[in-house]
């Protein structure tokens, strides 16, 4: 039986807000989500329900630490290897991994997207392209504090101290300088209609290629 062709890995990193779901959105609504296999960084962060409520406040969620890498690294190479992953459900509100799984079946382009996905040498080598979206820093503020009161039950007072003590610091140490690795950088992320449209059209001819291939083979 004809070997299909390996997938290609598109990695779409950025810091907190600065509308890297929004471009993966964009990916999935014009390529097609039945074509892309997306798999969310976020999805992967430790499970803290050994620790009490108050030990898990005071845990930094935006060190490369808090994220179980070695489980997203072995879940890429598994699709890689068109095998079906099982996604990790994560609740932001209390800081535990739940019990469900989402069923995330390999498709011929797999897309992986978080804040810290180039921070880390093993991960970033299984790119095959790295985009990096890139924010002014007040607008994902904004977009940051926004999200957090309405989908993770936070308050305002909480959201700017978290920012101030971890996510300012760690994007400076770690997200930032991860971009000198990216392929392609978007400026404004979703709202850079030109650079979207460039990517998607990349995608488009190389899922065409391989759906090709796939045809001949059968």
């Amino acid at each position: 039986m004809p070997k299909r062709k390996t997938p290609l890995i598109i990695g779409i990193a950025g810091g907190s807000g600065s509308g890297k779901t929004t471009v993966a959105n964009e990916l999935l609504k014009n390529v097609g989500s039945h074509r892309i296999a997306y798999i969310p960084h976020d999805a992967y962060y430790r499970d803290l329900s050994s620790l009490r409520e108050e030990q898990r406040k005071l845990i930094n969620f935006d060190h490369p630490d808090s994220l179980e890498n070695e489980l997203l690294i072995e879940h890429v190479i598994q699709i890689k290897n068109w095998q079906k992953i099982y996604l990790p459900v994560y609740d932001f509100t209390n800081h535990t991994r739940t019990d469900k799984t989402i069923l995330v079946k390999p498709q011929h382009v797999v897309v992986v997207e978080g804040i810290l996905i180039f921070a880390e040498p093993k991960l970033r080598e299984l790119f095959d392209v790295k985009i990096f979206v890139d924010t002014d820093d007040d607008i994902r503020f904004i977009r940051r504090l926004s999200r957090d009161i309405a989908e993770r039950g936070r308050s305002m007072e909480m959201v700017i101290e978290q920012y101030l003590t971890t996510v300012r610091p760690m994007h400076l140490d770690f997200v930032e300088p991860s971009k000198r690795y990216a392929d392609v950088i978007i400026p404004e992320g979703g709202r850079n209609k030109v650079a979207l449209e460039m990517v998607i059209a990349r995608i488009e001819a190389l899922l065409k290629h391989s759906e090709n291939l796939d045809s001949e083979n059968k």
